[in-house]
């Protein structure tokens, strides 16, 4: 391939480093309503009284808003496709609040401190209601979280606002009591994931204005345009061709952003108004009201024969989806189907799951999207039963993994079309000298070094759900405009499909201007979320591509007045090697602009019946201190099998980024919440995240398989990266120490307690 699998500059580098305004806020113009919003001080009360009296006298404020001004129409912000499987349980403004930092009031002003200081002029009486912090308490607690009547799930997902249940199921094959009553050993433990901050760089933000017909205009930094609008519209109740959404340049959203987490106040704002306004979320916002990942305790059993032969998984979920359901019923799915999944032959499994409500801020989409937190307890009990079979994991793993052709029960019966799971793992073990490091070396003064795995797979977009779209034109002098609904935020997807598009019409990916996104504008597509973009995207644009090449040769047919079959195409020109007369493209491209009735602009969309999973093995070398418990990371080794990279530059550094961040949420990103259910890390200070240099050397290979399904062989990339660091990290502590920890982060303070407790 000449412009796929090459390692081609981003479309957009330049404008990035050079520091070009590209971002929402360098594009919004002057004269904008600034919006803040008061937030509950409680995390669960019910507004009693509520004075805005004052605050409207001061100079500079337009407008503020109460529970007692927006429309009783209740919502989900989850950005997923419709009928929405989250319950519709928000408003704008509600007077029941359910968290510390839930939405109080609207202010919008024309100056910053002017709207400051009407914040703190708004007088409330609150009714402190009794709250419910443990998550553990939750389910069929007579405290009710969302009591209201007019609370709805659209989907049958097991919701009862009654019982404080966002969702609950349960599923599985073969009898896993049975199988597990058999086995040799069987491995019980219970595993809890914390709630993670994406913490991108760009905050949430969005301009709100109206256009000269009387819509609502968003510019907006979010991954889903199309959901955006219709969430908006829901809200509003208004009709959803009054509403435009269009996104800039993404500072990041690693998922924080398939959320509506800003973009309802200033819309709100504008529609009363009339006026132009603007939201920018501070850090402590972010921190404090956004959307993190769902907080999770997963229950494993997994049962094995001596000779290592696992037979059977049971796994139960407890998500912890906070006061809103957001993504609750989708995420938990993940942390079953996609790790069990990693054992193949298996003659049981049972996954079962309950999401409740409680009065912590809601969770949303993160990175992995729950198969994370499923992969970290799945994977780190296998690494103890080979403990306990006295096995090498590397070899249980080799002996158990999922292979190519097999039938996955656990992964909604698909089959495993493509797998070099195999070859990852022999390439990862030669590139990190696993049989020399396992399990660990004494290196003196109270210093051992140590070795740790894991395996992960996830997904390619959501089968038969995700639509992706592509319109692609042949414009004058004969270059090519493609326009997209997905939404680039850092990822590069804007220069993959550039590439893909190149690739199919036999030009520079230069010669493609990629436009997006923009629900006015852009076909329809699910956004950028759940590893979707290049595989169900990708395949939009290689089907919009290839017809439009067709009708190119067409059109030169008619100008040559020779057979279609008999032409070729080079890119730059249609050609008859017969004869040697040929048309250029730019000719072609003029000669459309007058007395043609061929349309050059194709429009394609693409949904898939499967979801191909790419799949990781992750092995890390640590240093661990026995006098502090101090882990330092030495070497992490990532080997990635995601079909065929289509861009190896960019593939390498979604898996560096992902790879940081699993270690972040491995060892040091610790959520602590007061006893008053107040965030106490509401900030950059207090929550911390790695930098380059807490992460150690980064080693990323692929061993690429090539999935038929797929844009030339992909599958994705996106997700799977963030999976394997913190089951690795959790087994290499443990060979260093003998200590198990279950529970993340990995700290220090974990580390000593273990070995003290265990007399190491």
């Amino acid at each position: 391939m000449r412009v796929v699998n090459q390692p081609v500059m981003k479309k957009d580098a330049m404008a990035l480093v050079t520091g070009k305004p590209v971002f929402m806020d360098d594009l919004v113009p002057e004269g904008a309503l600034l919006i803040k919003v008061k937030r509950s001080p409680h995390a669960h009360a019910l507004i009693e009284e509520i004075d805005v009296s004052r605050a409207l006298k001061i100079p500079g404020i337009e407008a503020v808003y109460t529970y007692k001004d927006v429309p009783n129409l209740r919502f989900t912000m989850a950005g997923q496709t419709y009928p929405e499987p989250s319950p519709y349980d928000r408003l704008i403004l509600d007077r029941h609040l359910r968290f510390v930092g839930d939405a109080v009031a609207i202010v919008a002003g024309t100056d910053e401190k002017a709207v400051e200081k009407a914040m703190r002029l708004i007088k409330v009486r609150y009714q402190i209601l009794e709250p419910i912090l443990d998550f553990h308490e939750a389910k069929d607690n007579p405290i009710l979280i969302h009591p209201e009547e007019n609370w709805e799930a659209k989907c049958p997902v097991g919701a009862d606002n009654h019982r404080n249940l966002c969702a609950s199921d349960v599923s599985g094959h073969g009898d896993i009591e049975k199988v597990l009553s058999e086995c040799d050993e069987v491995v019980e433990h219970t595993y809890h994931v914390k709630a993670n901050q994406q913490a991108m760089m760009e905050t949430f933000r969005t301009y709100a204005f109206m256009d000269t017909y009387g819509r609502l205009n968003l510019f907006s930094s979010t991954q889903i345009v199309f959901h955006v609008r219709r969430i908006i519209a829901n809200a509003l109740g208004i009709p959803k061709s009054k509403v435009r959404v269009s996104k800039p340049r993404i500072g990041g959203g690693f998922g924080a952003k398939q959320t509506v987490v800003a973009e309802i106040y200033p819309a709100f704002v504008t529609w009363k108004t009339g006026k132009p306004s603007k939201i920018i979320y501070t850090r402590e916002e972010s921190q404090i009201a956004s959307s993190p990942r769902h907080e999770m305790e997963v229950t494993v059993r997994v049962g094995a024969m001596k000779d290592g032969r696992i037979r059977g998984i049971d796994l139960y979920t407890l998500s912890n989806t906070g006061a809103y359901g957001e993504h609750g019923p989708t995420t938990v799915g993940l942390s079953g189907h996609k790790s069990i999944s990693l054992y193949g032959r298996l003659e049981a499994h049972r996954f079962a799951y309950d999401v409740v409500y409680t009065n912590r801020m809601s969770a949303g989409a993160y990175r992995g999207y729950g198969a994370t937190q499923g992969i970290f307890a799945v994977e780190s009990a296998v690494n103890e039963l080979a403990d306990r079979l006295h096995m090498d994991p590397v070899a249980l793993r080799e002996k158990n993994m999922v292979k190519e052709g097999e039938i996955m029960p656990s992964y909604y019966n698909e089959k495993n079309t493509s797998c070099a799971l195999d070859r990852c793992m022999a390439r990862a073990k030669a590139m990190m000298g696993w049989n020399e490091k396992f399990p660990k070396r004494e290196m003196g003064n109270g210093k051992v070094r140590s070795v740790g795995v894991a395996m992960a797979m996830q997904g390619s977009g959501i089968s038969g759900v995700d639509v992706g779209s592509a319109s692609v034109k042949l414009n004058d002098e004969g270059f090519y405009v493609l326009r997209i609904g997905a939404a680039d935020m850092g990822t590069g997807c804007d220069t993959i499909l550039a590439q893909m598009a190149a690739e199919c019409l036999d030009c520079d990916y230069q010669e493609i201007t990629v436009f997006g996104a923009d629900t006015d504008a852009s076909p329809y597509d699910s956004g950028s979320y759940a590893s979707s973009t290049t595989f169900v995207t990708g395949q939009a644009v290689v089907k919009a591509c290839t017809e439009l090449k067709q009708r190119i040769r067409k059109k030169a047919s008619q100008l040559l007045e020779l057979p279609e079959e008999d032409l070729e195409f080079d890119g730059k020109r249609v050609w008859d090697p017969a004869s040697g007369k040929e048309v250029s493209l730019a000719q072609i491209a003029t000669s459309s602009m007058s007395g043609n009735d061929l349309a050059f602009e194709v429009t394609e969309s693409h949904s898939s019946p499967t979801s191909p999973p790419p799949f990781m093995v992750g092995m890390v070398e640590i240093e661990v201190d026995k006098e502090t418990g101090k882990v330092e990371i030495l070497d992490y080794v990532a080997v990635v099998d995601c079909g065929t990279p289509v861009n190896p530059n960019l593939a390498r550094v979604q898996t560096e980024g992902g790879i940081a961040q699993g270690i972040g949420m491995a060892l040091y990103e610790n959520i602590q919440y007061n006893e008053k259910g107040k965030l106490r890390n509401n900030s950059l200070m207090q929550y911390k995240i790695p930098t380059r240099q807490d992460v150690g050397r980064l080693r990323v290979e692929f061993e690429s398989s090539y999935e038929e399904s797929g844009p030339f062989g992909a599958k994705s990339i996106g997700e799977i990266v963030i999976n394997t660091p913190s089951p690795a990290l959790a087994h290499a502590v443990h060979n260093a120490t003998g200590v198990w920890i279950r529970e993340l982060p990995i700290t220090p303070e974990k580390i000593l307690k273990g070995m003290m407790e265990h007399g190491h």
